[in-house]
């Protein structure tokens, strides 16, 4: 028996109903699923969000000025002195090259062999004479102990000696004017000489250097002491010998050579600059290299601007000083100079920058 039409009806809406319920559910919980998760995204998106380093950096006067508390100082171990005055002797900037001393050393041997080459030639040549002279003696007195054949013997064997001592003398005479068209007048005729300063220099304790000034250039005197700088800007005394024989066939200036001491860092055929010190006098400031940070190819210092502030200034390079450091006329002697922390001030400069840049 079928249930009545009207019976059904209620329980039909009921089960719509339950089915619109549960639907309605599922989306309001997808919903709420979705939103939270977007908002978690965001909050692990700002978790990972780089934290930024306070600003240190500012602009006067469209210059970058970094600023650092005392304790920021004192934790990275910054340290500053004040620059002091002086009076530099203007120096002229010339090429030096430093120079192979086999040549010399070989010069050298062969001076000592044709010298002793001389000695027994003058032996020879001593006994032989004296030979000739007894046997043409004995041969006038018209005795038969010598005849006109040992005479002539005798005197054979003394022309003989005669010239192999010419030629001794000759082959001397050579090696001399090669050491002085080679060498110059001093180190030429210290040839065989007991010379410390050239045995130092067949000994490679010293070293010869060659300098050439630039074409045009000339000094009535060359000074008896110059420096030259290596390529880390270490610097060596040097010292006067004579001119030189020839120039630098690549620079072709007037030449001189001075001597410097043996060392590692300096090896025959380096090229490197010389400073000659001239007259004139240049007044400015010691800058110490401990305070010199290279950038772009110049050379810069931070100074100290206020307390706890500091700014970046470019320095002369044209003074450099044998002792230490760079003559600069555009500072003054009470400017303080960073000189430990002057390469961290210099990153933390460009990493200012970089910054910026990626924000922007």
């Amino acid at each position: 028996m079928e249930e009545p039409e009207f019976a059904t009806e209620p329980r039909r809406l009921a089960r719509a109903l339950l089915v619109a319920v549960a639907i309605f559910g599922f989306g309001a919980l997808a919903i709420w699923g979705f939103i939270e998760g977007r908002e978690e995204l965001a909050r692990e998106a700002e978790r990972e969000r780089p934290v930024k380093a306070p600003q240190r950096i500012s602009l006067e006067g469209g210059e970058p000025v970094i600023t650092l508390d005392a304790a920021a100082q004192e934790q990275s171990g910054l340290r500053t002195v004040a620059l002091q005055q002086t009076e530099y002797h203007e120096q002229l900037r010339a090429y030096a090259t430093v120079l192979d001393l086999q040549p010399l050393v070989d010069l050298d041997n062969s001076y000592a062999v044709a010298k002793a080459q001389l000695k027994g030639a003058q032996a020879k040549l001593d006994a032989s004479s004296a030979e000739f002279e007894r046997e043409e003696a004995l041969f006038k007195t018209k005795t038969s102990i010598v005849t006109l054949d040992k005479l002539q013997a005798a005197e054979a064997a003394f022309h003989v000696d005669e010239a192999a001592l010419a030629s001794a003398e000759a082959q001397l005479r050579t090696v001399e004017e090669t050491a002085e068209q080679s060498w110059g007048p001093v180190l030429g005729r210290q040839l065989g000489e007991d010379n410390q300063e050239f045995a130092r220099l067949v000994r490679r304790q010293d070293y010869l250097v060659q300098v050439t000034l630039p074409p045009g250039v000339l000094v009535n005197t060359p000074p008896p002491t110059a420096t030259i700088q290596l390529e880390n800007g270490q610097r060596k005394e040097i010292h006067f010998i004579s001119p030189a024989a020839k120039t630098n066939v690549s620079i072709q200036g007037v030449s001189f050579l001075y001597t410097v001491p043996a060392s590692n860092d300096l090896l025959p055929g380096m090229n490197v600059l010389a400073f000659l010190p001239v007259e004139s006098t240049v007044d400015g400031v010691v800058v110490p290299l401990a305070a010199m940070v290279w950038w772009q190819g110049r050379a810069w210092v931070y100074v100290r601007t206020g307390p706890s502030t500091f700014a970046r200034r470019a320095i002369e390079t044209d003074y450099p000083l044998p002792e230490d450091g760079y003559l600069d006329r555009s500072l003054t002697s009470d400017t303080e100079v960073v000189v430990q922390g002057a390469q961290m001030l210099l990153s933390e400069e460009f990493r200012a920058q970089i910054q910026v840049g990626e924000e922007g």
